[in-house]
């Protein structure tokens, strides 16, 4: 039996330690080296991955191109964070947490920046007047579920996902924490889709984009190994008929395929600068 592990009185950093993410943690904030962000034609600049939190603005940026709106055109850079690309000097700016995505908009005198995927899903909503029901309630039902998502997803990815999948050990107290809690934040989903259509009500809005690409791909097998098998994903029936539909949205499709850079090769999109950049990439 292995020493149980002891606490020290003051933690210190080991930088030898941390696994998979070892290189790209630390306990201090800033900056690590100077480098400008790039910046495309259009007024929004993403910096970003394909990450469920990168995906979730792409997602939401086709389905407002959709729908016609032209000023929701973007330039999508790839930011890639294991080389530790989000700790520039240029990132930083824009976001100093260091992390992806972060958004730049660009029509505005200074520049607006926005950072946190679910700031800038309503920045974008309430911009552009779209994927945000106007009725004083509907609005506060999809603000409720914007921020359940952004509240549970550090227990669904950190937690399970990070114990279940990325962890350089496998630790039963850990998995099974972080398993009863995944499998808990399904059961309320599955209980709210059973009476909905959507998340928030019958109206398809920026909730459904925030929690799709984190749930919605977990049921559907897209993440942390296939662990759709271990948490019996088909057991909530609604969150699957409800991530099957989501899925279908052309908008959808091309939003996870936006600074994505694993997969099949139809899958990537390393970086988008025009609407055409699709049309280009299936005539390859």
């Amino acid at each position: 039996m292995s020493k149980p592990y002891v606490p020290p009185k003051v933690w210190e950093w080991n930088q030898e330690s941390g696994g998979r993410f070892a290189s790209i943690n630390r306990p201090i904030a800033g900056a690590t080296h100077d480098k400008e962000l790039p910046q495309g034609k259009h007024p929004l600049q993403l910096y970003s991955l394909a990450t469920p939190n990168g995906v979730k603005v792409t997602i939401l940026l086709e389905e407002l191109l959709a729908l016609g709106i032209e000023q929701a055109e973007y330039n999508a850079h790839l930011i890639q964070i294991m080389e530790g690309d989000q700790f520039s000097s240029g990132f930083v700016a824009v976001n100093p947490n260091s992390k992806i995505p972060a958004l730049l908009d660009t029509s505005t005198e200074p520049p607006t920046r926005v950072f946190e995927s679910g700031s800038i899903l309503l920045y974008l909503a309430e911009k552009f007047q779209a994927f945000l029901p106007s009725d004083p309630k509907q609005r506060t039902e999809t603000m409720n579920w914007l921020f359940w998502q952004m509240a549970s997803a550090p227990i669904l990815g950190g937690g399970f996902g990070h114990f279940y999948a990325y962890a350089p050990e496998k630790y039963e107290y850990a998995i099974n924490r972080y398993t009863m809690e995944a499998k808990r934040q399904l059961d309320v989903l599955d209980q709210q889709l059973a009476n909905h259509t959507y998340i928030a009500g019958e109206e398809y809005t920026i909730a459904d984009m925030a929690i799709w690409p984190w749930y919605g791909a977990l049921v559907l097998g897209k993440v942390y190994d296939n662990a759709a098998e271990f948490l019996a994903a088909h057991s909530y029936k609604n969150v699957l008929r409800w991530a099957e539909l989501i899925a279908k949205r052309p908008a959808v499709i091309r939003g996870q395929m936006v600074n994505r850079t694993w997969g099949e090769p139809h899958e990537q999109l390393h970086e988008r600068h025009d609407a055409t950049d699709f049309e280009q990439k299936a005539a390859r």
